[in-house]
């Protein structure tokens, strides 16, 4: 399964849920009718997209099984990932390629090999991506770094790393 964005919430009376996708392009959720449902480290549970549009920076989608409010609000914090063999394959010029969802989780270290913290998200700002970074500082609780080639050196999901040109107080 490959992590594709979670839900952030209930979104009116009717069943439908606001959704915080990791996805490249704020609708490619929707390339797929069936999504699977999870907690944390808990089993996934197949659910059919009914009907879906685009709020701002999310998505607004009314999933089948879901028919009100108070079974919308106890799918609040759950995660949507897709099986990776329905996913496109990503290779590009003979090197693997990776999803965004895949740099979730991994561990952000600069060039002189400094933690700098660990992936939680990333943004799409129209001018370039930005990994939301949580930081290792106890000063700093976020780090915004631009997901361009001049600041992200490597990118190394084998041990789950990257690699960035960035210092803790840019």
């Amino acid at each position: 399964m490959v992590v594709m964005g979670h839900i952030i919430g209930p979104f009116g009376i009717h069943g439908w849920i606001k959704i915080n996708p990791y996805t490249e392009l704020i609708d490619g959720l929707l390339d797929y009718s069936s999504w699977w449902l999870s907690r944390p480290n808990d089993q996934w549970q197949e659910v059919q997209v009914d009907d879906a549009r685009i709020s701002g920076n999310t998505l607004v989608v009314k999933l089948k099984q879901i028919t009100d409010r108070t079974q919308a609000s106890q799918l609040k914090g759950m995660l949507i990932a897709i099986p990776r063999s329905q996913l496109p394959d990503l290779v590009e010029d003979g090197t693997e390629g990776y999803y965004w969802s895949d740099l979730i989780g991994c561990e952000v270290v600069n060039t002189t090999g400094v933690a700098l913290g660990t992936i939680t998200g990333l943004i799409e700002t129209g001018a370039n991506d930005v990994l939301r970074v949580q930081s290792a500082s106890k000063e700093v609780t976020e780090i915004l770094i631009p997901f361009i080639e001049q600041f992200v050196i490597e990118v190394d999901l084998r041990h789950a790393r990257v690699v960035v040109d960035w210092e803790l107080d840019y």
